[in-house]
């Protein structure tokens, strides 16, 4: 077989790879429809209209001063992480009133080959209110800088990621557009309270 030969039968393999590897690394319909069932609805809770994720971090033992110390410091650690933006930074820093606010800029991957980086930027509020033995953690004011590099566009998470906006008329599934937003975001929401709650215990 010469070389002509040798590629054009690669080239009428290629489909067949593909499909084989598609079908291989997919998760099938069923086990996806059952791992969406958290980003439905009620999953992206709103407050007067506005989109706002809130927890209660349980700290035993730990007075507001102390919970204040340890949510400032991991809040500030957070603004100087690798996906975080110069924007991140926090803005008041409150000990009389035991209240910190963060303002974040960073990036969330929808995907990312040798052919495609689908990003966009999410920004949001961090809002923590501390007390003795617990402290109120809230994730606010969220918006998503997107296609900066083509054809930039801002969404406001009501009218984005809501369950109007990021689900399909039924709520049965996600939107087709802006529910792989709302995934990666209650994904991000998920991965923070997690991880300050974490740091609490410590």
């Amino acid at each position: 077989m010469n070389m002509k030969h040798l590629l054009i039968t690669l080239l009428m393999l290629l489909p067949m790879a593909a499909t084989a590897q598609n079908n291989a690394w997919e998760k099938p319909a069923s086990e996806t429809a059952a791992n969406d069932q958290k980003y439905l609805a009620g999953a992206v809770p709103e407050v007067d209209g506005h989109v706002l994720f809130e927890t209660t971090l349980k700290a035993p033992g730990k007075t507001a001063d102390e919970i204040y110390d340890r949510l400032l410091d991991l809040m500030t650690q957070l603004t100087k992480t690798s996906n975080q933006m110069e924007q991140s930074h926090v803005a008041v820093a409150d000990k009389e009133k035991h209240q910190i606010i963060a303002n974040y800029q960073e990036w969330l991957v929808f995907k990312n080959t040798a052919l495609v980086l689908d990003r966009t930027r999410l920004i949001y509020h961090l809002v923590a209110d501390c007390r003795d033995g617990e402290a109120t953690l809230k994730m606010m004011r969220i918006y998503f800088f997107y296609d900066e590099e083509r054809n930039p566009t801002t969404y406001k998470a009501e009218e984005w990621i809501n369950d109007k906006y990021g689900l399909n008329k039924k709520k049965t599934k996600l939107a087709r557009v802006s529910g792989k937003f709302r995934r990666k975001t209650i994904d991000r929401k998920d991965y923070l309270f997690e991880k300050f709650q974490e740091f609490l215990n410590q």
